[in-house]
C-alpha cells in the first residue's frame, strides 16, 4: 500500500493517478493500493473520508483520507498499514511525520523537494530541512528536485485570454521548465520499482526556454500570435508578494533572472527513471490549450 500526500494538488494527484493505472499499464507489475491524502475531502466530497474510488476489475482501490501534514496525529489512521510513502515538503515537523510513518511500518519514502534546496539551501530552507530529517530516517529514500513548473504558466492565462500578451520579467533568461506531469510519472515509478534508495533525482524539461520563448509556444498551440511584455523586477516582486512570502518571492527572482549554471541546466534523469525524454513545453502548452484560449 502506498500513501500519497498532497493528493488533491498539482502533483500529487498526477501521481494517485499514475499509481491508481491498471497493473497492465504499470509494466505489468500488480497495481498496489493507493492511499490518497489531502487536508480537504476529494471531490466529490462524500462524507469526507474513506471515500473509495476505482472498483472496477483491473484498477487497484483508491481510499481518500482527510488528514493533515501539519497534524502529524491525524496522518496516522492514513499511514497504518502502508510500506511506502509519497511526501511533500509541508508542516513544520518533518521529523513528526516520519516518526509517524514509521510507527505506521512504512519503510520508503519519496520526497517531493525543490531544486532550490540544493542550489539555494538558505533561502529554501525549509525543503532543506525535510531534506536532511528524510535522509537521517533511517528509512529508505529518494528525494526528487524538480525546477521551475511549466504549469507557472497559468499565471498568464486571464491576459493571454483577454489580451494574447504574456507579461513577465527577465524576458530572455532560459530555464528548463518540467512538465509537473512528468515529475507525477517520475514519482510514481519510483515508488513501485526498486533501485531508487539513497538518490536524489533533478528534474528538467528537455530544453531551456525563456519567458518569451514559452509565450512563442503558446501562440503556437493557440494557432495565433502572443505577445511578449517585459516586465520589471519591481513589478514583477510586488505582483509576487500578493501570493508567497518576501523570501521566497526574491528567492524565485533570483532564479528567474540570475540563475546559477546548474538551475540552468538540463538533466536525464526524468528519461532515466522513465526511460523516454522529458515532455517539452510545447506538448504542455498543446494539452492545456483550453486554459488559455
Amino acid at each position: 500500500m502506498i500513501v500519497v500526500t498532497g493528493a488533491t494538488g498539482n502533483v500529487g494527484r498526477q501521481v494517485v493517478a499514475a499509481l491508481a493505472a491498471p497493473a497492465a499499464e504499470n509494466s505489468g507489475a500488480t497495481a498496489p493500493q493507493v492511499v490518497a491524502v489531502s487536508r480537504r475531502p476529494a471531490e466529490p466530497a462524500g462524507p469526507g473520508q474513506g471515500q473509495e474510488q476505482n472498483p472496477e476489475p483491473g484498477r487497484p482501490r483508491v481510499i481518500h483520507r482527510q488528514a493533515d501534514l501539519g497534524s502529524p496525529d491525524t496522518l496516522r489512521p492514513a499511514f497504518e498499514g502502508a510500506d511506502a510513502l509519497f511526501l511533500l515538503v509541508a508542516g513544520d515537523d518533518p521529523h513528526a511525520v516520519l516518526d509517524a510513518a514509521k510507527t505506521a511500518g512504512i519503510r520508503r519514502v519519496v520526497l517531493l523537494s525543490s531544486q532550490g534546496a540544493g542550489t539555494r539551501p538558505q533561502a529554501y530552507a525549509h525543503a532543506a530541512a525535510f531534506e536532511a530529517a528524510v535522509r537521517d530516517s533511517g528509512l529508505e529514500w529518494t528525494v526528487l528536485r524538480p525546477g521551475g513548473f511549466a504549469s507557472n504558466a497559468f499565471a498568464w492565462a486571464e491576459t493571454v485570454r483577454t489580451r494574447r500578451t504574456v507579461f513577465a520579467p527577465f524576458g530572455d533568461v532560459a530555464l528548463p521548465v518540467v512538465d509537473p506531469a512528468d515529475v507525477a510519472q517520475v514519482a510514481a515509478a519510483v515508488l513501485r520499482e526498486p533501485g531508487h534508495a539513497g538518490r536524489t533525482y533533478e528534474l528538467t524539461g528537455p530544453a531551456a526556454l525563456s519567458p518569451r520563448e514559452r509565450a512563442s509556444a503558446l501562440g503556437a498551440a493557440l494557432g495565433e500570435p502572443v505577445d511578449f511584455v517585459e516586465q520589471s523586477r519591481a513589478e514583477a516582486r510586488e505582483q509576487m508578494l500578493g501570493f508567497m512570502p518576501e523570501p521566497v518571492a526574491d528567492a524565485t527572482l533570483g532564479i528567474l533572472g540570475e540563475p546559477l549554471p546548474a538551475e540552468q541546466a538540463v538533466t536525464p534523469d526524468v528519461e532515466r527513471v522513465l526511460g523516454r525524454p522529458a515532455g517539452s513545453f510545447a506538448a504542455w502548452a498543446a494539452g492545456h490549450r483550453a486554459a488559455f484560449a
